[in-house]
């Protein structure tokens, strides 16, 4: 099967790749010969990823899904939440996000936190399916690691043993991560796609 992954973003493919079974043919955005911006105009993950997905799907009859992701901090009422990406501005820079993210946080002790993805899967014109994976987490006082994207130098699931997503291997971060967990039960329907038509 093939099956676009509706984003422009080479860490988000690379996560993602390796979770995918052997059957699937994971195509970006490119290999379709998508060039323009996505539209998220949502607000809130499930309908960005819903509208992402259904734009590939309505302007290039590609089966597709598409995620969105936010952290959501206790101390913040959930913020930045699906604002996450553009948290410090429209320049969607890691390093601007995090340092406001960290100085919002400054006088605070509640540092809990949750990593939440919602993937959105289009297959026809009538058919779609929404996924969601979270990990809770702390927010630490700096970043720590140099792996990893967006807020994961200072992100700590509360599962792990103490490092960062920054600080992890990318296999060790995908035991763990919310995008990994949405992911799997994208490939067990998939799975269960495949043994319906055997």
């Amino acid at each position: 099967m093939r099956l676009c992954f509706a984003s422009n973003n080479a860490h988000k493919l690379d996560e993602i790749r390796p979770l995918l079974p052997a059957g699937i043919e994971l195509l970006s955005l490119a290999d379709i010969g998508c060039q323009e911006e996505l539209p998220e105009t949502q607000d809130t993950l499930e309908g960005n990823a819903r509208q992402k997905a259904r734009y590939v799907w309505d302007h290039y009859a590609t089966p597709c899904f598409a995620d969105d992701t936010g952290l959501e901090v206790a101390a913040l009422n959930g913020a930045p939440g699906v604002y996450s990406a553009r948290y410090a501005g429209p320049q969607r820079d890691a390093a601007d996000n995090i340092q406001k993210l960290l100085l919002e946080l400054q006088n605070q002790t509640d540092r809990a936190a949750q990593f939440r993805t919602v993937v959105a899967l289009v297959l026809s014109e009538t058919e779609e399916h929404l996924f969601a994976g979270s990990v809770p987490g702390l927010i630490t006082e700096a970043p720590r690691g140099s792996g990893g994207f967006g807020y994961d130098p200072v992100f700590v699931p509360t599962e792990g043993d103490g490092r960062s997503f920054a600080e992890m291997p990318l296999a060790d971060k995908n035991e763990l991560s919310h995008r990994a967990r949405a992911v799997k039960k994208l490939v067990a329907f998939l799975n269960g796609l495949t043994d319906g038509n055997a």
